[in-house]
């Protein structure tokens, strides 16, 4: 008897693990399968309730009761809506990464923008690759193409492909000693055919298509391969030309697309630029007539993706 008691209790144990198993897959199944709500990575902050905060702050450090509460009374907003200032920040680097979170901020902005709105976007960038900087200069071609006004404000750099994006705005405004221009195009290939000759190493390369590929990095290079990428390079100059002046008509493109770049006051007298000021004092006075909402979106990324990215504005700033 104890020996049937002890099989049956056995039986009756291994049953309930497999109906707990099977159950435990059941809830799995109908976790996945059922469809998730997206989670938003856009975030709104108000600004203008920021800089009251600081100015509030500093207010109530200094000033006697009586300049405080006169003070809130000059400050109380008229009735009705005010326009809004919604402010973008663009960090480029090689790949123009960033522009994955600005397309989902401009589309967040747009559906709820105006005419009578503005988008200031911050703009930071070096340059880099060309497909990559001209979609990060056709997301703020959005903007202009729905007839909200748009402004550039840079800070520190907008060279290359970074001023490929400023140029799209109807207002460009420059501190006195950020870097703007660079309207050029470089493309550098390292050839190691002496080292691998020298090694005995031959590379065979085959090609369908008399251009498909011309310098290498492995072969030999002829002077008809470096005439047809500098044929190439030149081409896309052309295309950078085009584009700056069909975005500001008043530039001399003689004078100013040579790849040089400038330092902010020289950029104004070039028409590179529009206005002398900081983005800080920028939105300061624009607090005077609209109400600041700084918008970003946040997309996820792996830790190699960020070891990368880092270096590669690493290499960008050393350019």
């Amino acid at each position: 008897m104890p020996d049937a008691l002890t099989s049956y209790f056995l039986f009756l144990a291994e049953g309930v693990t497999v109906v707990a198993l099977l159950a435990t897959l059941g809830v799995a199944l109908v976790t996945l399968g059922r469809p998730r709500k997206p989670r938003s990575r856009l975030r709104v902050k108000n600004v203008s309730e920021h800089y009251d905060h600081l100015h509030d702050r500093l207010a109530e450090a200094v000033l006697p009761k009586a300049a405080r509460k006169e003070r809130r009374r000059a400050r109380r907003r008229p009735t009705g809506e005010r326009p809004r200032v919604f402010v973008l920040d663009f960090h480029g680097d090689l790949r123009a990464s960033r522009v994955k979170g600005l397309r989902e901020e401009i589309t967040a902005v747009l559906g709820l923008a105006t005419p009578d709105d503005e988008v200031v976007v911050r703009l930071t960038n070096p340059g880099g690759a060309v497909s990559d900087q001209g979609l990060a200069a056709s997301q703020l071609q959005r903007v202009r193409h729905r007839g909200v006004p748009l402004t550039v404000c840079v800070d520190t750099v907008a060279a290359s492909g970074g001023y490929m994006m400023a140029c799209v705005a109807g207002r460009i405004v420059a501190a006195p000693f950020a870097v703007v221009g660079s309207i050029g195009v470089v493309s550098s290939v390292p050839n190691f055919h002496r080292l691998l000759d020298r090694l005995g190493i031959d590379v065979e390369q085959f090609t369908g298509g008399q251009y498909k590929r011309t310098v290498t990095m492995f072969g030999r290079n002829t002077d008809a391969d470096r005439a047809k990428v500098t044929e190439q390079v030149n081409e896309i100059h052309d295309l950078f030309k085009d584009f700056v002046h069909e975005q500001r008509p008043g530039i001399d493109l003689e004078r100013v697309a040579t790849g040089e770049y400038w330092y902010g006051t020289d950029a104004l007298e070039l028409n590179l630029v529009d206005e002398l000021s900081t983005s800080d004092d920028y939105l300061l006075r624009a607090r005077e007539r609209a109400d600041l909402f700084e918008v970003s979106y946040t997309v996820p990324r792996s830790r190699v993706r960020q070891l990368t990215e880092a270096g590669q504005a690493a290499v960008a700033r050393l350019r």
